[in-house]
């Protein structure tokens, strides 16, 4: 069991930047790894971008070369750093402690942080 709690959040204007920040309340490096998902209105939620403990980095093909997962297991916090944004990046953003489990990404999410983007 963790808690995550998201922040950073707001308002961004189109081809501005954000940065996200998910702190836990125990050690990230005890899991598999830490990964960002949002979802939009009307929308599933969409995967973004994961890192493992060993710091290997995987992103969505609609984020990849916008936005830059890190993490600071000394922190026990992972970012998500968000650069040229578009009004459809509108969405509810969720941070995940995850632990591969048969082969499949399973863990615990944070109550999410609402980003908008417009002019």
């Amino acid at each position: 069991q963790v808690q995550l709690v998201e922040s950073g959040g707001g308002l961004g204007q189109p081809g501005g930047s954000l940065r996200l920040s998910c702190a836990a309340s125990r050690d990230i490096f005890s899991f598999n790894a830490m990964a960002w998902y949002r979802q939009a209105p009307g929308n599933q939620r969409e995967y973004l971008a994961r890192i493992t403990s060993d710091g290997t980095t995987n992103y969505a093909g609609s984020v990849e070369g916008r936005f830059t997962i890190s993490r600071d297991n000394a922190e026990n916090a992972v970012y998500l750093q968000m650069n040229s944004l578009k009004p459809e990046d509108t969405a509810v953003y969720y941070c995940r402690a995850e632990l591969l489990v048969a082969g499949r990404w399973d863990g615990f999410w944070g109550q999410g942080t609402q980003v908008t983007v417009s002019s």
